[in-house]
């Protein structure tokens, strides 16, 4: 994979995304995005992959939002299309079928929020600053941030945080459940591999219809969200998996999960 603006390492099952864009804080221009979505649907089809590590070059800046050279100049029409483009990238990258870890090594503002926001899990460094200031711009929010994060932090914090531009700490950001993990800065990359590691030990098939069943139930009804786990339950009953893990646990040794 040869790309412009991200670079891609692969280790034991683990790939890592750098958005290599240090000289303007990792912003998001229309090329970037490009090459997000190229890669974000290349290692949904690698089955070599079973988790994406997503962070920022250098250690100041996770994504710090979109290219505010390109936004001066759109029109309405080429707005609505970036946002429309940006939605498609976050709706990709939440859509994996595989957890993706977003390392958040120092300011995720706007664009970088909303592409957070959509991975899977978001461990953050203490030194993190996180928000949706487009307000301060004139602008809304355009990636999927008016409706992730009243999602995930409830309407009247997604509000407050969009409405009066201010970014949030770290720490804040974890109490109100938008991060999942604040360490220090020093150990971010370390942490974040081993949980990539954990993770990409796990039962591949699972994994994925975990993914699936919670973020489709989260729109139906409760007794509809548990008719799809049964369902999903069942599939995972069919596969290889399914039987090593419960015939490792049975036998007191570590499962090897093949993802078939």
């Amino acid at each position: 994979m040869d790309y412009r603006t991200i670079s891609v390492d692969f280790d034991d099952g683990i790939a890592t995304v750098v958005i290599n864009r240090p000289q303007v804080m990792n912003a998001l221009d229309k090329l970037t995005l490009d090459e997000l979505q190229s890669v974000t649907r290349e290692l949904a089809a690698n089955e070599l992959v079973r988790v994406v590590v997503l962070t920022g070059a250098g250690d100041k800046s996770f994504i710090a939002g979109a290219d505010i050279k390109e936004l001066s100049t759109l029109t309405p029409i080429e707005a609505e299309t970036l946002s429309l483009r940006g939605q498609a990238v976050c709706n990709d990258l939440e859509h994996m079928g595989k957890p993706v870890i977003a390392s958040i090594n120092g300011y995720a503002l706007g664009g970088g929020c909303e592409i957070a926001m959509a991975c899977t899990l978001r461990i953050a460094s203490e030194s993190a600053r996180i928000g949706q200031p487009e307000v301060s711009l004139g602008l809304i929010p355009g990636y999927g941030g008016t409706q992730r994060l009243a999602r995930l932090v409830g309407c009247g914090r997604a509000l407050e945080i969009m409405l009066t531009g201010k970014p949030i700490v770290a720490e804040e950001a974890w109490r109100i459940g938008l991060v999942n993990k604040v360490v220090p800065s020093g150990e971010l990359t370390g942490v974040v591999h081993g949980l990539a590691q954990h993770l990409a030990g796990q039962a591949p098939v699972a994994m994925k219809y975990i993914l699936s069943a919670v973020r489709d139930g989260f729109g139906m009804t409760l007794r509809d969200g548990c008719s799809m786990e049964a369902s999903l339950l069942g599939l995972a009953a069919s596969t290889d998996d399914w039987r090593e893990g419960t015939t490792a646990f049975l036998e007191k040794r570590r499962p090897r999960f093949t993802g078939s």
